[in-house]
């Protein structure tokens, strides 16, 4: 401050005079800036390398208010006295996961170092993805449930380690189908006697059965939205589809009398009017409060709302594999992984995570009511207040049971094609009609 002081007291002196001065001042001037600029230059420099060197945060993306944000923040605690490294999460809601992780990999620029995802975002995020076929053991992964190992395997690497999966299973109550009453006067009316039922015409008729008095027999799923794309995808698997929607050779298949098959059976649910008259604003939550509220005899829910349902009927619930069609048992499960980002400084340590989340797999049976490990399972699956996990055990195991396509275009095809063709023929259009249409739109889609 005292130097421009100066400078501009010496403003009324003659220039040669004040042309000396200044060029001493203007050399003191530089030395003192450049003095100065490189000072904040080393101690920024240093600053910097100190942050990195000393950065122990571990940063996780997680769906907010689930399973995967409840487990993670119990752990976190033990993971850093185990390693140091502090576990930052961030939870934002469920496509928001997906948005920010695409973001990121797009850019190549990883904000997180880990993330918990659903399958079905694989292909179009396996290029950011870090593959993890050396994080466990062999023996570890052969605990893997049934499809986990395929589902998180895109070209022929391991791209995910499984937090847990469910399938649809058959949640009914109880109480009615073990009353004398109903057992003696369904006998009467079928000619069998009344149990939960296995398959297609067993369901139909105990759907039929219980229409009345204010209840409805079971509902079907036609809100928009994959939920009741996965619902229907079920009965196809069902009916005898050996690849959901592509072919062994990538050919789109949905014409197949297997598609047409599960669409006449569910429009049959509805023409018979043993489905609630809103079922084009029904999905799994929807059909389990109805159930939950004594509005329905049975529903195929994801295996986990079994709990919730047997805390609203204490002792009226039970649970059985999901039916199954002409070529038997058969759903699409429901996984979710953990997965390391591609771009991460921290790859190493985000392994270590992933493999110590793994051995603690078992909390997410405590918090959500599924887990991805056959120990978990197995556990669990003889503990009458986990009723639901012997019967997804089995629908998993089921013969027809499979994944859905790994294809980049799934969620577009799933939006813009499926579900508006799925309400289409729930509403009474022609099965076979709308494939037709449904098949050329997917081919479009998919460039062909």
């Amino acid at each position: 401050m005292e130097f421009w002081q100066q400078s501009r007291r010496e403003d009324g002196i003659s220039y040669t005079s004040r042309g000396k001065k200044r060029m001493k001042a203007t050399r003191v001037m530089k030395g003192i800036l450049l003095f100065f600029c490189l000072s904040i230059l080393l101690v920024g420099c240093g600053s910097r390398s100190a942050d990195s060197s000393n950065d122990k945060t571990l940063t996780l993306l997680v769906e907010g208010g689930g399973p995967a944000f409840e487990v993670a923040s119990k752990t976190a605690a033990q993971f850093e006295e185990q390693t140091g490294y502090k576990i930052k999460i961030d939870s934002v809601p469920y496509s928001g996961v997906y948005d920010k992780l695409k973001a990121e990999i797009d850019a190549k620029k990883s904000t997180h170092d880990v993330a918990i995802i659903d399958v079905l975002w694989f292909p179009s995020l396996a290029k950011g993805l870090e593959p993890l076929g050396d994080v466990l053991t062999a023996e570890q992964m052969n605990d893997f449930l049934p499809q986990l190992n395929e589902s998180a395997t895109i070209n022929e690497e391991l791209l995910g380690i499984p937090t847990w999966t469910n399938s649809k299973i058959l949640l009914y109550r109880k109480d009615l189908f073990e009353d004398p009453k109903n057992q003696a006067d369904f006998k009467q009316e079928f000619g069998y006697d009344l149990k939960a039922p296995a398959n297609w015409h067993e369901y139909a008729d105990v759907a039929k059965f219980f229409t009345k008095d204010g209840m409805y027999g079971v509902s079907v799923f036609g809100q928009t939205g994959g939920d009741a794309v996965s619902s229907w995808l079920d009965h196809v698997t069902q009916a005898g589809v050996d690849s959901l929607i592509l072919d062994e050779n990538g050919e789109v298949n949905i014409t197949g009398e297997p598609y047409v098959q599960a669409l006449a059976f569910l429009q049959n649910l509805v023409q018979e009017q043993v489905v609630p008259e809103d079922y084009l604003s029904i999905a799994s939550s929807e059909t389990a409060e109805l159930f939950n509220n004594g509005k329905l005899a049975m529903q195929l829910a994801w295996g986990h709302f079994y709990l919730s349902s047997d805390q609203a009927l204490p002792g009226q619930v039970g649970a059985a594999p999901m039916i199954a069609g002409a070529d038997g048992v058969g759903a699409v499960p429901g996984p979710w992984y953990q997965v390391v980002l591609k771009d991460s400084p921290k790859k190493d340590i985000a392994a270590q995570y992933i493999k110590f989340m793994y051995e603690q797999n078992e909390l997410y049976m405590e918090s959500l009511g599924v887990a991805a490990r056959k120990s978990v399972f197995d556990k669990y699956k003889d503990n009458p207040q986990y009723a639901h996990v012997k019967a997804i055990e089995a629908t998993l195991n089921g013969a027809q049971t499979q994944n859905r396509p790994q294809i980049a275009q799934w969620s577009q095809i799933e939006n813009e094609v499926l579900s508006p063709m799925l309400q289409k023929v729930l509403s009474g259009s022609d099965p076979a009609t709308e494939l037709d249409l449904a098949k050329k739109q997917i081919e479009e889609i998919l460039g062909r």
